[in-house]
């Protein structure tokens, strides 16, 4: 077995969260009763001075654990900080910024709803209470994963080419009740990953989810009826054949006649395209070669992209995993309840704010009038470690060839480091100490950085997690806009 080093993964209690300022009133359901303990409106010690660019209309939070590591309503940041002080209590996670008790107490508990926005990429999380928001992100999934599989199998079909003689497995493969394909299932998995993580930090006591279902070929073609339904595009034809007619036998791109034609992706593959007949051409061998990697319109003919449909994916994910998601959650003991996209966007246009993931997650826990949070998390998840297999050579008779640069001066890569007073990850090691930095949204921090510059903050997790200011103002009925 590998056997890792061990990590110094202390978190500091001294950070922007542990320093922020908070409003003016400390509510009694934001609070916990320690004995002994001030306030900052009795505390000398505390600048209430608003410096440049801050916000104190509406306060950061703390997330709270009891001893018994269950979650408490979430304290302000002054009451996070005189516990810490007086060593009641422990930092147990940096980001979202959680604390746990080292002492016993009361447990009373507020009604926390929590709403998930499930998507193909992204996911919409938001709790609230009757009086205002406490948890608000955005998740950001993998897209790879095909790709990724189309790639091992590639690898593995090269690999048995090169042996003389293998027995036959095709027949012993069984797929148990309830498979579900491999990117299918990272996506349900990832969902309910997430949830989990929220209930981790907040009491929450029910969950709301948006299912939908979808009608494929009405969004195709909106006048669809009848026993047009069971005929679809090929009826009576071949792939081939309706691809010649539709395309008129002639290169789609240069308009050659009388040549051979290939059929290519007007979206490739390697781009997020599909086999659907709709993002299928016709082009010469020439003008396919040209095309390579480029969607139709990067080649320089938009006329043809117009042609490619939007992808389904999305769609099929809602209608294979949309009830899968609500029964997991069920039986795990959580009390849910479904709503429908329609509701979601009446109540959103009634409450005229513009449409987002968090926005609708916001609609969909029941949020009209509570304070929204003025910070977001941004969760990206990530392939955290690459196996020697995802590295290999194609070419036949040579050596694999595997980057086997795994940690570099005791850093790993997509850890959170602080570069120049800037929160950043690592995307890349080099052994020499350089490292490329940058934020989950992909923008360059420093492409070479030293490593003697960088400071560990956190270590690296299949979900990072970026935390964001949003300064709302707040609207006449209540709602902030961003």
């Amino acid at each position: 077995m590998q056997k890792l080093r061990k990590r110094n993964t202390y978190t500091p209690t001294v950070i922007p969260q542990d320093r922020s300022n908070c409003g003016l009133s400390l509510n009694r359901e934001e609070t916990l009763s320690v004995a002994g303990s001030k306030t900052f409106l009795n505390n000398s010690d505390a600048d209430l001075t608003p410096k440049e660019g801050q916000n104190l209309r509406v306060s950061d939070k703390v997330y709270v654990l009891n001893r018994r590591e269950q979650p408490l309503m979430p304290c302000s940041p002054v009451k996070a900080r005189l516990l810490l002080k007086k060593g009641k209590a422990k930092v147990v996670k940096r980001t979202p910024f959680t604390i746990q008790l080292v002492y016993a107490t009361g447990e009373a508990k507020q009604p926390v709803t929590l709403d998930v926005d499930s998507g193909y990429k992204h996911i919409g999380l938001s709790a609230v209470t009757d009086k205002k928001e406490l948890f608000s992100s955005e998740v950001q999934l993998r897209t790879d994963i095909v790709k990724l599989l189309k790639d091992r199998s590639q690898y593995r079909r090269h690999r048995r080419n090169r042996l003389w003689y293998r027995e036959p497995r095709f027949l012993n493969r069984k797929r148990p009740e309830g498979w579900l394909a491999p990117s299918i299932q990272n996506k349900l998995d990832a969902h309910i990953k997430v949830i989990n993580q929220v209930k981790a930090i907040l009491p929450v006591s029910k969950i709301n989810i948006e299912v939908a279902t979808f009608d494929t070929q009405k969004m195709v073609n909106p006048e669809i009826s009848g026993v047009e339904y069971q005929q679809g595009k090929l009826q009576g034809y071949e792939v081939r054949e309706y691809l010649l007619e539709k395309w008129g036998r002639k290169c789609a791109y240069c308009g050659k006649k009388n040549v051979p034609l290939e059929i290519e992706h007007i979206i490739p593959k390697s781009r997020g395209g599909t086999d659907r007949v709709d993002n299928l051409a016709l082009a010469c061998h020439e003008c396919n070669q040209k095309k390579d990697n480029m969607t139709a319109e990067e080649f320089g003919h938009p006329e043809v992209q117009m042609k490619a449909l939007e992808t389904l994916k999305a769609t099929a994910f809602m209608n294979i995993v949309r009830w899968k998601l609500v029964d997991k959650l069920r039986e795990s003991g959580n009390i849910v309840n479904v709503t429908y996209g329609y509701i979601t966007k009446s109540n959103r246009i009634a409450l005229k704010i513009p449409k987002s993931h968090i926005n609708d997650a916001f609609v969909m826990a029941g949020g009209s009038n509570q304070t929204r949070s003025n910070v977001q998390y941004f969760i990206k998840q990530v392939r955290k470690c690459n196996r020697s297999l995802f590295k290999a050579n194609l070419l036949k008779g040579s050596k694999r060839k595997v980057n086997t640069i795994r940690e570099a001066f005791g850093f790993h890569r997509f850890d959170k480091v602080l570069y120049n007073g800037i929160e950043c990850f690592i995307y890349g090691l080099r052994s020499k100490g350089y490292f490329d930095l940058r934020k989950l949204d992909g923008t360059k921090v420093h492409s070479s950085a030293k490593a003697k510059e960088c400071t560990l903050i956190e270590c690296a997790h299949t979900f990072l997690t970026e935390r964001r200011m949003a300064l709302l103002p707040n609207l006449k009925s209540g709602v902030s806009e961003p």
